[in-house]
């Protein structure tokens, strides 16, 4: 019997059809038996209307899991939460090495050791063109700009030829704080031909030319002079090089500086202790700023999305670690609202204004530059790296779809690939040969449950329909006794004639219960679903409501 045919395969098991969560497969190898390598393992943020409770999401791996003997190791092409975030949480279950420059790799060892793993499991990799032997793989990190320092694409060195996974990027050739993109680098990394360009997606719609992050800095300075009292901004506490101008044009204006969120002084230790920051102006503590007149001081704060528990949301609502806004301050929004976070960050500006807060946004683009590469800069990534096939990702499906148009109009071959789509790169012309399940696992409290366990979906039908507890006792002969008993939550205490509802549901099953046979009252299923039935009546016909039902039945045995 001949041996199978080897062949090189892509997998995005998060992150192609969503902003977030990312997640991408390579392997090389005869069918079903593909060395692999994991590109980034990052996280997606909850919100009330869908995940009410979770803290955070990540990607489902289970057939990573199937497959971990197959496994090689992980590369993480950057810091941010969305492709750094899952680390800390899924590292227990793979346990294979991880590499990432030596900025990435900082913020990897404090997630291990923030969930008590070893650090050690985290490998700090040189720039291109050093090469990290992964089974039939060999890994480069080709240094890129983007909002956060260190970046870094990857090239894939594989039997089957050369990828360019991009990771997030920018065209910036003066980012203010980390490396500029070289475009020669680029075209070295390019020279070899590379099979598949896989990229970034995030700004496709965009049809101007990226701009710089060294255009914010001198926009800065003037808003931060004028304004009278306190000045707070907030920004992604990622973006050290913002981070930077923000703190200089404070200092300029003769403002002391104080960070305030613990992700804000998490990045900037990171960025001073790796060398990237060596002349981020000296802050100050929480306590001493509170000492201070208003007009000398400037925050510098998390909590640009709206996150209900960090800095900026906290003092939208009155005092945070001393600290409160008041009428004539001036708070700044450096950041742009990712899609799904503009009613959290409503409600912030709206708590600032009736503080008599100023507030400041980007609305004319002077305080934020974008991260990621505009359609202008994907063309020119295109023309440089020269693919036969572009694969884009980070994006949603319309992101997607609309990048490998653009890839397909300059006679290349684009493929669209949602997360499960595995697709074949060996040959000329790639071709989808499977699709794996893929979805979601939610980190809730401190347990990792599954998209489909139930505990979101309960949560939703509780806070949508409300929740009713009824007790019933059932004495040794099968007979029902009188006081049963029913607790409402998140249903109108009156029903329509002003009558309490519990008391109507009560009245409703006492009659109900007191025909039941010995058959029903001796079965719990049966007991149970009479039960059910007859408080979802009463509910809908007085409050238009159809609440979930848990029932306690208490069998009493003769001693």
């Amino acid at each position: 019997m001949s041996a199978k045919r080897e062949r090189l395969i892509y997998l995005p098991l998060g992150g192609a059809g969503e902003i977030g969560m990312n997640a991408y497969v390579y392997g090389y190898g005869p069918e079903g038996k593909e060395r692999l390598i994991l590109v980034d393992l990052g996280i997606a943020f909850p919100d009330m209307d869908t995940t009410p409770g979770v803290d955070i999401i990540l990607p489902d791996i289970s057939w990573l899991l199937a497959n971990l003997n197959r496994l090689e190791a992980v590369f993480i092409t950057h810091g941010h939460e969305d492709h750094l975030g899952g680390v800390g949480h899924l590292y227990p279950q793979l346990k294979k090495p991880i590499h990432a420059r030596k900025f990435t790799a900082n913020l990897a060892r404090r997630k291990l050791q923030e969930k008590g793993q070893d650090p050690k499991a985290v490998v700090t990799a040189e720039p291109f063109p050093a090469m990290i032997d992964a089974g039939p793989f060999k890994v480069g990190f080709l240094p890129v700009s983007h909002s956060i320092p260190e970046s870094g694409a990857l090239v894939i060195d594989t039997p089957a030829g050369r990828i360019i996974h991009t990771g997030d990027f920018k065209i910036d050739r003066a980012p203010v704080v980390g490396e500029a993109f070289d475009a020669d680098l680029w075209a070295e990394a390019s020279k070899p031909g590379v099979r598949a360009l896989v990229c970034d997606s995030t700004n496709v719609f965009s049809k101007h030319e990226g701009r710089s992050e060294s255009e914010v800095a001198p926009n800065l300075i003037p808003l931060v002079a004028s304004a009278k009292g306190m000045f707070v901004a907030t920004t992604f506490a990622s973006n050290v090089a913002r981070l930077k101008s923000l703190a200089d044009a404070g200092v300029a204006a003769g403002r002391s500086i104080c960070l305030m969120g613990r992700a804000m002084r998490r990045m900037t230790e990171a960025a001073v202790e790796e060398g990237i920051l060596t002349d981020f102006p000296r802050t100050i503590s929480p306590e001493d700023a509170a000492s201070l007149p208003r007009e000398n001081l400037m925050l510098i704060v998390t909590g640009s999305q709206g996150e209900r528990r960090a800095a900026s949301a906290q003092l939208s609502r009155g005092k945070y670690f001393g600290m409160e806004l008041k009428d004539g301050d001036t708070f700044l929004f450096s950041s742009k609202t990712i899609p799904g976070n503009e009613k959290d960050v409503a409600r912030i500006m709206n708590n600032l204004s009736e503080l008599g807060v100023d507030v400041v946004t980007d609305e004319d683009g002077l305080y934020h530059v974008s991260g990621h590469a505009n359609r202008p800069d994907l063309e020119t990534v295109h023309r440089i790296v020269d693919p036969q096939i572009v694969i884009p990702m980070h994006g949603e499906h319309r992101h997607l779809r609309e990048h490998a148009k653009l890839a397909e109009a300059t006679g290349r071959i684009g493929v669209v690939a949602p997360n499960g789509t595995m697709l074949e790169l060996s040959g000329n012309q790639p071709k989808v040969v499977d699709h794996v399940e893929t979805g979601r696992t939610y980190l809730d409290g401190s347990a990792l449950v599954g998209q489909f366990d139930g505990v979101v979906r309960d949560r939703i039908r509780m806070a949508l329909n409300g929740h009713v507890v009824v007790a019933v006792m059932v004495d040794d002969d099968d007979q029902i006794l009188e006081d049963t008993w029913v607790d409402i939550r998140g249903l109108p205490e009156l029903a329509r004639g002003s009558a309490s509802l519990a008391s109507m549901m009560e009245e409703h099953l006492a009659g109900q219960l007191a025909r039941a046979d010995t058959r029903t009252a001796g079965d719990d299923e049966k007991l149970e679903d009479l039960i059910v039935k007859g408080v979802r009546k009463v509910a809908q016909d007085e409050v238009g409501k159809r609440p979930e039902v848990t029932v306690l039945i208490t069998r009493l045995t003769a001693e």
